[in-house]
């Protein structure tokens, strides 16, 4: 359990730090994507929070906290929000990765920052999630609520963008791209997530207990002993 609170407090410091010092950049007019001219505070906060990369992170950040404090942790609300960090962050790695990585060219703090959102947490969250569970801990609320999220994030960016002609990646840009593009990318990343929901479902079923129900099993057997 040690090793565990340990990683998960790792995780969570590593989290928080790439999510202020992003913060710090956009509170300082830092550039995000291809921003060459970065609007006012109010809306450049706002922006912050509408990017899937943050509310990913901040998922991560939430859920690796709550670990932290009890590695054996459970309960409907708990399994939704560590499916959804998990899987969200598994794809924020992806699509930065496949998508948005070769259109960047950061530098300094920004890149840091960038680096840190978008491969380095993805990295400890996946590995934590695999190494420590808790598990099993993937049932249908979880499952509904993890696919949920990125639909709406999808519907109401795209409403945004209609209103504002704001998009926060590229890719979703349908003015640029046009609707046939934006339309195949949705679906694209809805099939992304329903495929990555689905094996890490089979993983949570597969791979050895974790967390509070290795334990219960260990004293169930010292028991029949």
């Amino acid at each position: 359990m040690r090793g565990a609170r340990g990683w998960h407090i790792l995780t969570a410091a590593i989290t928080v730090a790439a999510l202020l010092l992003q913060l710090v950049l956009v509170l300082q007019g830092g550039r995000v994507l291809d921003e060459a001219e970065p609007p006012g505070l109010g809306l450049r906060l706002a922006r912050f929070v509408a990017y899937f990369t943050i509310q990913s992170n901040l998922l991560v950040a939430v859920a690796t906290t709550m670990l932290a404090r009890d590695p054996f942790r459970d309960g409907p609300a708990f399994r939704a929000l560590r499916l959804a960090a998990t899987v969200g962050i598994t794809v924020t790695g992806l699509v930065h990765f496949f998508l948005l990585r070769p259109l960047l060219d950061l530098h300094g703090a920004d890149w840091l920052a960038d680096k840190m959102l978008h491969m380095v947490v993805p990295l400890v969250a996946v590995v934590g999630w695999f190494a420590l569970g808790p598990r099993p801990r993937i049932d249908g609320r979880a499952i509904a609520v993890a696919l949920g999220w990125p639909i709406a994030w999808l519907a109401a960016t795209l409403g945004v963008a209609t209103a504002t002609r704001w998009v926060p990646y590229p890719f979703l840009d349908f003015r640029e791209e046009g609707w046939g593009s934006v339309v195949v990318v949705c679906v694209g990343i809805t099939a992304l997530f329903a495929a990555l929901i689905a094996g890490f479902r089979y993983a949570d079923r597969r791979l050895a207990p974790s967390g509070a129900g290795a334990a219960a099993g260990r004293l169930r057997g010292r028991a029949e002993q």
